[in-house]
């Protein structure tokens, strides 16, 4: 886990809010270890580099 901690904030839709915090409690996880996860996990699939793993390459953002 990381050592330090940022704030991210997500505006959506009341029901899906409803029907993942419900998911998440039918797994035993919270939204937070979710979202972490996914975060995660879309870096890795882009190749972008964070914590100690900094042998990726950045991406390049294309439009």
């Amino acid at each position: 886990m990381e050592n330090k901690t940022a704030r991210f904030t997500v505006l959506m839709d009341p029901l899906k809010k409803q029907a993942f915090e419900q998911l998440c409690a039918a797994q035993d996880l919270t939204p937070s270890q979710v979202t972490r996860q996914l975060i995660r996990e879309y870096l890795e699939k882009h190749d972008v580099s964070f914590g100690d793993n900094q042998s990726r390459p950045n991406p390049q953002v294309k439009s």
